[in-house]
């Protein structure tokens, strides 16, 4: 696809359109959300649309997710995300998540050392999802991701305009939080589960952006 037929096709301006287009791989992409100050919300909640990412050169989970979703759009990829849901103890994140020679991947914007891209080398999104379970802890060695969502093609919302607007997109991480998710744990094996070592705990303290 042409950046010149993906303009008339999506609205995107040229200057957006350039640097979605630039990064052609999921690698670059997450070398991009990667370099870009994590979004702490301080005037309250955000849900920031592709466009206002990259205007304000900043984002959490859920709103580098969106504009992995559309880099990778732009660059043949659908537009995919899932959700992975913490018990009451955490907090849920989001991911987008791509397909290479069958096998699944994703990008992840977290401002922690470990719930970050995954390489595409696993057979399904549930063993994509598994690969996050040992490092979703909390201060006190929980470990705390229940449940994930099926991937979410953002194309449903193209009527909304999420890739153009620069309004707040908080219609996509609602949808998200309603969609059903499916269980990896039964009750027997969280009644089982042990907590992560005192140097695993040390691990997930290590961040990226300080406040």
């Amino acid at each position: 696809m042409s950046i010149k037929k993906s303009h008339k096709m999506f609205g995107i301006g040229k200057k957006e359109l350039k640097i979605l287009k630039s990064l052609n791989t999921p690698g670059k992409i997450q070398d991009f959300l990667n370099l870009m100050p994590m979004n702490f919300e301080k005037n309250g909640d955000t849900s920031l649309s592709p466009m206002s990412v990259l205007e304000e050169n900043t984002c959490h989970c859920m709103e580098g997710a969106a504009l992995a979703a559309l880099a990778l759009r732009i660059n043949d990829y659908p537009p995919l995300l899932v959700d992975l849901r913490a018990n009451k103890n955490d907090f849920d994140h989001v991911i987008a998540v791509f397909k290479r020679d069958g096998k699944w991947g994703a990008i992840s914007k977290t401002n922690h050392a470990v719930l970050r891209y995954r390489e595409p080398i696993y057979k399904s999104i549930r063993e994509l999802v598994m690969s996050y379970f040992h490092e979703y802890t909390d201060d006190h060695g929980r470990k705390n991701l229940r449940n994930f969502s099926r991937p979410l093609n953002l194309k449903i919302f193209d009527k909304l305009g999420w890739m153009t607007t620069k309004e707040e997109i908080d219609y996509i991480p609602e949808y998200l939080d309603k969609v059903r998710h499916y269980p990896i744990l039964n009750r027997k094996q969280i009644c089982g589960l042990r907590k992560a070592d005192e140097i695993e705990r040390k691990a997930g303290d290590i961040i990226e952006w300080k406040k």
